[in-house]
């Protein structure tokens, strides 16, 4: 079972819905994953936010 989610990564998934690479670039900070989230996010919003919303739940540290 994996843990929940802090009250930190519930900010970044509200935020995720706004602006996915600023999310991101919370969580992972300027590694590849932001740049992969600023292409997917100039392709579409969609794929954008479901890349930060994965990001999210599978790092762990950062923020």
């Amino acid at each position: 079972m994996s843990q929940p989610s802090s009250t930190g990564d519930v900010c970044l998934y509200f935020l995720a819905i706004f602006l996915p690479p600023v999310s991101v670039f919370l969580k992972r900070g300027c590694a590849a994953d932001f740049w992969i989230n600023v292409c997917l996010s100039i392709l579409g919003w969609i794929p954008g936010v479901l890349h930060a919303w994965y990001i999210i739940s599978k790092s762990e540290g950062a923020m």
